[in-house]
């Protein structure tokens, strides 16, 4: 069985985008490399492309690593100023990804999830649209224009994920789906712009 659970992740690695870009210290694969812009130490999302159908997020890099089965991911994130950016301003943390049809997403914004239910919170992709898993209690996550730091803990053995913007959670950012477990994880925005920085992992690959 484990065999076959490699070969199936070695397949899916090749299956989500067709470019390449070196960022961060890591390779990432990403849909259309020209969207990226790596200046230094920073990696910017330059180009927000709209969801396709079914309705979840495409535009994120996805790290060209193993799938993990519990992971520690600690970054800082900058949205885009107000006067360029879409009023609905977000990034995301793709986890627990098998493959373009099946991951998880923590998805931060300006909203808080009790305005804008598909914004601010954990969503599961499983084959169709994206749906809420946590809950819709709780502030919005990105409320400034400066750096802020995030720290993600997942745990696929229990189905956990914890998220922390600027060292606060709230009840939109916790989730439990046993349905994935094991599976790689990726950084970007549904339909937005933003930068990254001061990117570390760690935790138990399969």
């Amino acid at each position: 069985m484990r065999s076959i659970t490699v070969i199936a992740f070695a397949l899916a690695q090749t299956a989500f985008g067709a470019d390449t870009i070196h960022a961060l210290g890591l390779e990432w694969e990403v849909p259309i490399a020209a969207d990226w812009k790596v200046d230094g130490p920073v990696l910017e999302l330059l180009v927000p492309r709209p969801s396709t159908q079914p309705r979840r997020p495409t535009q994120f890099a996805l790290a060209k690593t193993k799938p993990y089965r519990k992971l520690t991911l600690e970054f800082e994130v900058k949205q885009e100023p107000a006067a360029k950016r879409n009023r609905h301003n977000s990034v995301m943390i793709a986890y627990a990804w098998r493959d373009k049809d099946h991951f998880n997403y923590a998805h931060l914004s300006v909203d808080a999830a009790k305005n804008q239910p598909v914004h601010n919170g954990v969503f599961h992709v499983y084959g169709g649209d994206r749906v809420r898993i946590s809950s819709e209690e709780g502030p919005a996550s990105l409320l400034h224009e400066e750096w802020h730091k995030v720290k993600l803990v997942y745990d696929g053995d229990k189905g956990r994920v914890d998220v922390w913007v600027d060292g606060v959670s709230s009840p939109s950012l916790r989730a439990v789906d046993l349905s994935l477990g094991v599976g790689r994880w990726g950084i970007g925005s549904f339909f937005d712009m933003g930068s990254f920085r001061n990117l570390k992992y760690s935790g138990t690959p399969e």
